[in-house]
């Protein structure tokens, strides 16, 4: 059993190593694309402006839950290599949850963000020979497979989280069969049950003879 729960504790960090990857690499095209050419500058109105409708918290919101996202990813990923490290139980435990938190609400965050820029996107007008057309939805695209890959995270947390309870109440010693219904007992050893009472019928402390010297000892009295 702890065989098993061993090999699927490394299955699960294998997928977390890989989804984290990718969480950095989604996470740079978000707030890189944004950053890049998000923005424009109007002559008219003689500032910068964001390509999501004029709409300046859009582009603010897009880069800010991108940076985090990339530096999140880098602390946990640093955090999968020390778990093995981590001696105390109590550390291990939180270290899961506030991945499987994080994890849990950042999708939900790209889910909002993918709302957001999208609906912001479809009412602002086409910038000057679409410059900057590919970066933006290239953000909103990798905004939505952010939602997936923040869930598969916090889906592989779960998972761990579950696989270490079993293993913290699984039994570290061998459970009797008959004690479990259904299930037969350990048998005896051969002979056991048709040894009576005959093999101990000696005295311990009887008369004994020594035949070299042909005297008798008799028991002692206390």
């Amino acid at each position: 059993m702890f065989m098993d729960i061993g090999m699927r504790l490394v299955c699960i960090s294998t997928g977390i190593d890989f989804v984290s990857f990718k969480l950095q690499l989604f996470a740079i095209i978000v707030f890189g694309c944004i950053s890049s050419e998000g923005w424009r500058y109007d002559r008219g109105r003689k500032r910068e402006t964001c390509l999501f409708n004029d709409n300046g918290n859009v582009c603010n919101y897009g880069v800010g839950i991108g940076v985090i996202a990339f530096l999140a990813s880098i602390g946990f990923l640093a955090g999968e290599y020390l778990f093995e490290q981590m001696s105390s139980v109590k550390t291990r435990k939180h270290y899961v949850l506030a991945d499987l938190g994080f994890s849990g609400l950042w999708a939900f965050l790209y889910f909002v963000g993918f709302c957001y820029m999208a609906n912001q996107w479809s009412k602002a007008e086409d910038p000057p020979a679409d410059i900057g057309v590919g970066n933006i939805k290239a953000a909103i695209a990798f905004s939505l497979f952010s939602i997936f890959t923040w869930g598969g995270c916090a889906f592989f947390a779960y998972m761990r989280f579950r696989q270490g309870a079993e293993q913290a109440f699984a039994p570290a010693y061998d459970v009797d069969p008959g004690a479990m219904p259904g299930a037969t007992a350990y048998s005896s050893y051969p002979g056991g049950q048709d040894m009576g009472s005959s093999a101990y019928t000696e005295q311990p402390f009887g008369q004994n003879k020594d035949p070299s010297s042909g005297l008798e000892y008799g028991a002692p009295t206390y």
